[in-house]
């Protein structure tokens, strides 16, 4: 979402801290999630001109590519609104792995 940067930058630094404070090393979406999420942003930009050409941001102009539409077009508001309940339901729809100590 290209008007969201200090949102992304804070929503990270949140999700770093949880991961720091319940001992995990990572943090990978699940396929599931972002699949799903890729569809609806795909369905919220078909409301625009977007999705009618076909082009490079789409990844139209590269043969066998996927064509897709990498950014929410949904308003700052309702992205804020998912981002927060993603992180207020334990980060819902990613995995964690936890450090392991060394010897075991």
């Amino acid at each position: 979402m290209p008007v969201s940067i200090e949102q992304h930058v804070e929503w990270i630094a949140d999700c770093i801290q949880y991961i720091r404070e319940q001992g995990y090393e990572s943090i990978e979406a699940v396929k599931d999630a972002e699949e799903e999420w890729s569809k609806h942003c795909w369905e919220v930009a078909s409301a625009t001109l977007f999705t009618k050409a076909e082009s490079w941001y789409t990844g139209a102009n590269i043969k066998d590519k996927p064509v897709g539409f990498p950014i929410y077009l949904g308003g700052v508001g309702n992205y804020r609104q998912i981002c927060t309940g993603i992180a207020e339901r334990g980060y819902e729809g990613f995995t964690f792995n936890a450090f392991q100590k060394a010897g075991k």
